[in-house]
């Protein structure tokens, strides 16, 4: 029978309690309110919390010419990126001119990047795709093509299957015949059987596990008549993923053949007064999990979707928009999409519906606890044109001083439906003009037959 005793009955069991509680007490006091308040900050080794606030800061330029970093490629801007980058941080000025990528740039915590507004233009380059010749296998650092041609060292490159099941983004970094090698070890298994395929397709700004991070004044151009789909969960003009405090301002993102912009389980994004307009895709993608968007100010115009409100994506602002001419629907909000605020939008000529609340898998996935105000949608679908579609288990959204204009007569077109299984839906001081059906209540109604006691 072991000698051993519940860890609290032990002597040394008890001076180890007594320690970690005094530990706890002494880092909850060190933690206290009551702590001075700095009023001279210095910098110190180490200390992210506290620093002065400095004048200025690094800044270099990038240009065709007459600048610090003189080059039109991703190669030039890269590297001005990273330079600064491994000195703490600053700004990249990218001069007047367009600039022709044939990989992402790779953004860097603590950079900002500004251009000179329409004068400054990051194209993607065409992109090209074949098959592998060779399989590779997850482990593998290197991929064989079926056709080489039109391939370069350092490209960005997209090795997918052909069902879409596994998906990888790269950069070639050497060559040898038709076999390159890659950046970093696949992680997944490509193989003929699978008709994998190896394309030059990439995001134009592209980063992940970064904070810090603003991109200004300056135009990127997905170049989408000459380049295959890449989805938002991968790519667009902008990507991003696991990112902490970004923001994007003055911005025009278009032509990509997927997303405008688009960043997943990122918290505390910002975008404003950007111009995405002309993509496959969504205009704007706040994704998976990402906390507290603020969207404010946009043009959004003729995407598959204005704004997509992915997975969990909580607690955002979308204010001001003016979203026109989508494929599909102006705004979507959906799984786990929770206490957001969609106020001062405009949204014209929807190609389906104006707002919709996707019905997902049921009441405990639908996008709950959401507000609508003050948001004027106009001409929203077809002749069976839904201006706001609440659909699903969704519950507990309040649409609140609202216009719902429909211009070109009422046909079968509906302002406001709520769905069989949607709970809970506040409906006041809207606005509801034009329309066949003002709204449509499809919810189910319990009807007790009153009957003589007997």
């Amino acid at each position: 029978m072991s000698d051993q005793r519940p860890f609290a009955c032990t002597r040394r069991g008890f001076l180890a309690a007594l320690s970690m509680t005094a530990t706890v007490a002494w880092s909850e006091s060190l933690w206290a309110d009551e702590r001075p308040e700095v009023s001279d900050p210095r910098a110190t080794s180490g200390d992210a919390a506290v620093e002065p606030e400095w004048e200025k800061r690094l800044a270099i330029s990038v240009g065709p010419e007459k600048a610090d970093v003189v080059g039109a490629t991703q190669q030039a801007i890269q590297a001005a990126v990273d330079y600064v980058a491994g000195l703490g941080g600053g700004t990249v000025r990218i001069l007047p001119g367009t600039y022709r990528l044939r990989n992402a740039v790779y953004l860097r915590s603590r950079v900002r990047i500004i251009g000179s507004g329409e004068a400054t233009v990051l194209i993607k380059e065409p992109s090209k795709t074949t098959k592998l010749a060779a399989d590779s296998d997850w482990f593998d650092q290197e991929i064989t093509l079926a056709d080489a041609d039109g391939f370069e060292i350092g490209d960005g490159v997209c090795i997918r299957t052909k069902d879409g099941s596994d998906v990888v983004k790269r950069t070639l970094v050497a060559r040898s015949g038709s076999r390159f090698r890659l950046d970093r070890a696949l992680r997944k298994n490509f193989w003929r059987a699978q008709e994998a395929t190896a394309s030059t397709l990439f995001p134009l700004f592209s980063g992940e596990e970064i904070a810090d991070v603003a991109i200004e004044d300056l135009v990127l151009d997905g170049n989408k008549g000459r380049n295959e789909n890449l989805n938002g969960n991968y790519a667009g003009c902008i990507f991003v993923q696991d990112c902490n405090r970004l923001q994007f301002r003055g911005l025009t993102t278009r032509n990509y053949d997927g997303d405008g912009i688009s960043w997943q389980v990122c918290h505390d994004v910002f975008v404003e007064n950007c111009h995405s307009h002309d993509n496959t895709g969504l205009g704007l993608h706040p994704g998976s999990g990402s906390q507290r968007p603020v969207i404010r100010n946009n043009r959004l115009l003729r995407n598959g979707i204005g704004l997509f409100f992915c997975w969990g994506v909580r607690h955002g602002l979308a204010e001001g928009n003016v979203i026109e001419d989508t494929a599909m629907a102006g705004i979507s909000i959906g799984h786990h999409d929770t206490d957001n605020l969609v106020t001062g939008n405009t949204v014209r000529r929807s190609g389906k519906v104006g707002v919709l609340f996707r019905p997902e898998r049921g009441k405990d996935f639908a996008g709950h606890r959401n507000r609508l105000e003050k948001n004027r949608i106009e001409d929203s679908g077809g002749e069976e044109g839904i201006g706001i579609d609440i659909q699903g288990g969704t519950e507990k959204i309040v649409l609140r001083g609202n216009q719902l204009v429909e211009t070109r007569g009422p046909a079968r077109r509906i302002g406001v439906r709520l769905g069989a299984e949607t709970g809970d839906i506040t409906l006041a001081e809207n606005t509801i003009q034009g329309f066949a059906m003002e709204v449509q209540d499809l919810r189910k109604r319990i009807v007790v037959e009153e009957r003589e006691p007997r």
